[in-house]
């Protein structure tokens, strides 16, 4: 397909508006909400009109109806003839009137003739692109052929439209069509005849066709590709200095066009009710509007057009003012929602004129004013070649815009040679250029590199432009297959490194989503790839092209209804069948090895005064840390501890302290680091507290018991958390009723703990937990339960990867932390399958 000049087209519509045109036509809509059929009754012309306009939006176009009651036309004004033919809307941009001129067609009681239309409608192009020779031109013509036509002298007509080159397109109300497929029954004489005339007369000239207006008005959602030539802009390439060293420098007139364009959804605009004035000066919603002489009342919709205020948040001020204090503050609780903060936001903002104003630019975390700006780069028009580099190291991750092709001037043989040397070496040589790209003089300078492109008749360069070096950001990360302790060692075990059965389940998960054979067969019976690039299209640019057509011919969406989107734009939406049947059991394979399991999603507390610090998955949580404080706030160079005694009272958002001046905060608050250097040992009260009754409300077990699950790291469904799991464990044996849970998840989370790379430092912590939950289990008849965690506890710390040196501390306890056998059950009036001697093999082995 020859492409065409965006913008430089002119596109003539011919519309019949005969009396047959006021038929009327069942039309089937899209099913509604609750899937029953929809349908709705409209006229041929209402239903052929919604071909008019598809089109992009910088082609014009103008429209002639054929059958009107009145005749003007160029044609008609100064030799006559040509009756019932009218220019209608005369050629320019289409715009929301040219919508609008459209909706108000009916069908008139008039018969008109399509080759009267089609004769004016050439003329009256060729008129206005009379100065405009190379801009493309297409007449589409829309009838239902219904009505006797002359087509007499029908051949001169031709050559004349093959003359100029246009190109008809005619979409016939009802035609036969074979693609379709559809065959009108009972069709008139007349109607065959003509069908039969415009084939004939559309096979005549160089680009005609007659198509069913049924399938146009399918191929109008189908999403489409449109090549247009780009405008050739004029600019220099320069290598070497040619002001300094006129003898040494090379200067090219050359020529630069576009080979890519991003494409972008069309843009949507606000209206709104408009308002007016009243005599008293009020504002005044005018929701209806009266048409002169009629009566008739009808809503004004105006477009919203936008702009800018400048304002300042006198409340952040004032807080400004007030930081200096030594008091805390403690926020309420029972805060207000977003939106009442928001409306209270407002209530504090002042308008600022723009003239009190001053320019400023943020530098680290200050603004430095410069009222005049910066002063800008002298810069001239044109390319400048910095350099070369050679393209095997051309970097295909940093190229940041589009592709456009540096030509040589079409009009300059001796500036197409220079060029043509310069692409001709650099593509020997394998090398890229570094250039520099100025649009206009005066303007900011784009980096880029030129590429040379050597086609079988014409030598180029393709431009695309780079990132500075000040825009680049290198981020080094530690190798992922490369581990080393802390000892220098090399680590060739671990839960982050794979094994040879994990990386080959998946080499066949990768495999099995293979999409290269699972498209459609071809001639000879061999799968080609299922996706295809060329026939992949953005559904956000089309679905909006098609409602957008869609709202501006239909008067009322809601008996008329956007239609579903067209099959091409959900085509890859969804993967194919055979490949996800394909690609389930190795899913399941890599499921079971990886111990995939689903995530919890994560509650994310506000940060709204003071700073929180991520804490690590694993570290020791410090109990004032998860506490809420609603205590008053410690005079200055008051001991922290002469707070501690006000009872903590639970929230349920977590307040924020905002940091004071007072230097003995920080200082006690130091105090309360755990001693990680020392041995493992568990979480304690820290000294300065003062330990509270054993039944009182603020006891730690009950403070804990009111943090959220995401505080405590309770997975969905667990009643024992890893941040605090002996705690956890006590608070529900307390309550009696949750004994077998209890242990079950205690279980649960001393095995992922262990699990888990760098928890040597919670070892202590995990033996607690191991001798609490033996002598729950021993006691409330949990043997079986207690039993089997430990053997399989035993499997997973001696597997590969493992926790080896868990096991050894865990054995160090000797036979008080090892399996319940018979004797010690009876005991406690429980039964156990295990005998003494196994249970103490079991631990010594």
């Amino acid at each position: 397909m020859v492409a065409e000049r965006a913008g430089y087209t002119v596109t003539m519509f011919l519309v019949d508006i005969s009396p047959t045109m006021g038929k009327t036509r069942t039309v089937q809509l899209p099913d509604g909400p609750g899937g029953e059929p929809r349908s709705t009754e409209m006229t041929n012309l209402e239903w052929a009109l919604q071909f008019i306009f598809n089109g992009r939006k910088t082609d014009q176009c103008g429209v002639i109806v054929f059958g009107s009651e009145d005749t003007d036309n160029v044609i008609n004004e100064k030799n006559g003839g040509y009756e019932h033919v009218s220019e209608y809307i005369p050629i320019g941009q289409p715009n929301a009137n040219t919508l609008a001129q459209l909706s108000a067609l009916e069908p008139s009681e008039i018969t008109g003739d399509p080759i009267d239309a089609l004769i004016v409608g050439v003329e009256t192009q060729h008129r206005y692109l009379s100065s405009k020779k190379t801009w493309t031109r297409k007449m589409i013509l829309v009838t239902d052929g219904e009505n006797p036509i002359e087509i007499e002298d029908w051949e001169a007509i031709v050559k004349k439209m093959n003359a100029f080159d246009v190109r008809l397109t005619i979409i016939g109300v009802d035609f036969d069509d074979e693609e379709l497929p559809f065959h009108e029954e009972d069709k008139s004489q007349i109607k065959h005849a003509n069908e039969t005339f415009f084939h004939t007369f559309t096979s005549s000239l160089t680009t005609g066709l007659v198509g069913n207006c049924a399938l146009a008005l399918i191929e109008t959602t189908r999403p489409d590709i449109k090549t247009t030539k780009s405008a050739l802009m004029g600019t220099t390439l320069r290598m070497g200095d040619p002001e300094t060293r006129d003898e040494e420098a090379v200067v090219i007139c050359v020529k630069a066009s576009k080979a890519t364009a991003m494409a972008r959804p069309k843009g949507w605009k606000r209206f709104a009710l408009r308002s007016r004035v009243n005599e008293e000066g009020e504002g005044d919603r005018m929701d209806v509007d009266e048409e002169e002489g009629g009566g008739e009342k009808k809503e004004v919709f105006a477009q919203l057009k936008m702009r800018t205020e400048y304002v300042i948040d006198t409340h952040e001020a004032e807080d400004d003012e007030g930081a200096s204090d030594d008091k805390v503050k403690v926020e309420d609780p029972d805060e207000e929602d977003d939106s009442q903060e928001e409306k209270k936001r407002a209530e504090h903002l002042e308008k600022v004129e723009k003239e009190q104003l001053q320019r400023g630019f943020k530098y680290g975390q200050t603004y430095v004013l410069c009222p005049d700006g910066f002063e800008r780069l002298r810069t001239r028009k044109g390319i400048d070649i910095c350099g070369f580099f050679l393209a095997k190291n051309f970097r295909r991750e940093l190229p940041m815009s589009e592709v456009s092709y540096i030509w040589a001037d079409p009009s300059s043989p001796s500036e197409q040679v220079a060029l043509s040397s310069i692409v001709q070496a650099m593509y020997e040589k394998g090398v890229m250029a570094i250039a520099r790209w100025v649009s206009r003089d005066g303007m900011d300078p784009k980096m880029g590199v030129l590429h040379p492109v050597v086609f079988d008749k014409v030598d180029c360069l393709l431009w695309v432009q780079m990132p500075f070096a000040d825009d680049i950001r290198k981020y080094s990360f530690a190798s992922l297959d490369n581990l080393i302790n802390k000892n220098g060692e090399p680590i060739t075990k671990h839960p982050y490194i794979p094994t040879e059965e994990q990386q080959e389940a998946m080499d066949n998960f990768v495999d099995a989503m293979d999409l290269m054979y699972a498209g459609e067969k071809d001639e000879e019976g061999n799968r080609g790839p299922w996706f295809d690039p060329r026939l992949s299209y953005n559904p956000a640019i089309h679905r909006t092209k098609q409602a957008l057509f869609h709202s501006a011919v239909v008067s009322d969406l809601t008996t008329n209804p956007l239609p579903p989107p067209h099959p091409e734009l959900l085509k890859y939406f969804e993967p194919p069948k055979k490949v996800v049947k394909r690609a389930r059991g190795a899913v399941e394979e890599c499921k079971t090895l990886f111990k995939v399991k689903e995530v919890p999603k994560r509650v994310i507390r506000p940060r709204k005064d003071g700073h929180v610090r991520a804490r690590d998955e694993d570290e020791d949580m410090l109990l004032l840390d998860n506490m809420p404080r609603t205590t008053p706030s410690p005079q200055k160079n008051q001991p922290l501890a002469s707070t501690s005694s006000q009872q903590l009272t639970p929230s349920k958002k977590k307040p924020v302290v905002q940091d004071s001046d007072t230097e003995t905060e920080d200082e006690d608050e130091s105090n309360l680091l755990l001693d990680k250097k020392g041995p493992p040992r568990t979480r304690t009260r820290p000294d300065f507290l003062p330990t509270p009754a054993p039944d009182s409300p603020s006891s730690s077990s009950q403070q804990l018991q009111r943090l959220s699950i995401s505080d405590r790291g309770r997975a969905p469904g667990r009643i024992v958390g890893t941040t605090y799991p002996l705690e956890d464990f006590r608070q529900n044996i307390k309550e009696g009723d949750l004994v077998t849970k209890a242990v079950e998840d205690l279980g649960f989370v001393i095995g992922e703990i262990v699990m888990k790379p760098f928890t040597e430092r919670r070892t202590g912590e995990l033996l607690d937990c191991l001798k609490e939950m033996r002598d729950v289990s021993l006691k409330e008849d949990e043997i079986d339960a207690w039993n089997d965690f430990l053997q399989e506890l035993k499997d997973n710390c001696l597997s590969d990867p493992g926790n080896p040196d868990f096991w050894n501390e865990v054995t160090k306890l000797g036979r008080s932390i090892s399996l319940i056998s018979k004797p010690e059950a009876a005991k406690h009036g429980g039964k156990s399958s295990i005998s003494e001697n196994l249970a103490t093999k079991f631990i010594e082995s």
